[in-house]
């Protein structure tokens, strides 16, 4: 038991030094109303066609949503907006209404001035241990000239200008 409880210790470890961006991925209820969450799980996957994937904990509560939702949109977060990153990762508070956004013609929840957004299709889902990989076909890319967020040792902020080439 205690290999596995070392083993646990050394993974957050090793993850939480592993330098990554920062999202906040968003979609519709049934109802229209918007959910979204911070996610650090994010990856590209395949250039053809275009698919990117993330993943979410079984224990949110907003995971049947985006189970079901046949869209979602990736929102890479700007190096200067932590206040967004950590008001999307609070719980208990209205998210949407505490920040500026606009339902896109995909009918995706966009939260305005981020570096990038991905608007997606649902491709694939993977149920993998206490998460669901989803992976979605990317159909809208927008990108602003900001720099973007990274995720290091618990800590957000922008990439230093000394690894740009």
């Amino acid at each position: 038991m205690n290999e596995i409880v070392d083993q646990t210790s050394k993974f957050k470890e090793v993850m939480g030094n592993y330098p990554t961006g920062v999202t906040i991925v968003t979609t519709a209820d049934d109802e229209g109303s918007p959910v979204g969450l911070t996610v650090n799980s994010f990856a590209s996957v395949s250039l053809d066609p275009l698919l990117i994937l993330w993943s979410i904990d079984h224990r949110v509560s907003t995971i049947d949503i985006f189970r079901s939702s046949d869209k979602f949109a990736v929102h890479v977060l700007a190096g200067d907006q932590t206040e967004l990153c950590n008001l999307f990762a609070s719980k208990g508070i209205d998210r949407f209404n505490n920040c500026d956004w606009k339902l896109s013609e995909h009918n995706l929840p966009i939260i305005s001035d981020v570096f990038a957004v991905l608007q997606c299709k649902t491709f694939k889902q993977v149920e993998a241990g206490d998460h669901t990989i989803l992976i979605g076909k990317v159909i809208d890319i927008t990108k602003e000239n900001k720099d973007p967020m990274l995720y290091h040792r618990r800590n957000f902020g922008v990439i230093p200008s000394k690894f740009y080439a």
